[in-house]
């Protein structure tokens, strides 16, 4: 099959194929870091985060005075 193209264009093509490969692992890396941020993650969720440990909380609390109050 590649018995007529030249040793040169196979080295090319296979060094192009590398470069494309690295560039491709180079954006998943770059894209999965930006996902996985915690401090932009933080930042963009702050309300919600807020909430729910404002309720997290409350249940904690409500169940630690339900402990100490019982008859």
């Amino acid at each position: 099959m590649t018995e007529g193209i030249p040793v040169e264009v196979l080295e090319k093509r296979a060094a192009d194929e590398r470069r494309q490969l690295h560039n491709s692992v180079q954006e998943l890396r770059e894209s999965v870091h930006e996902r996985l941020d915690v401090k932009r993650n933080v930042r963009n969720h702050l309300g919600t985060i807020c909430g729910a440990m404002a309720v997290i909380g409350l249940a904690v609390g409500y169940t630690v005075t339900g402990v100490f109050t019982r008859d």
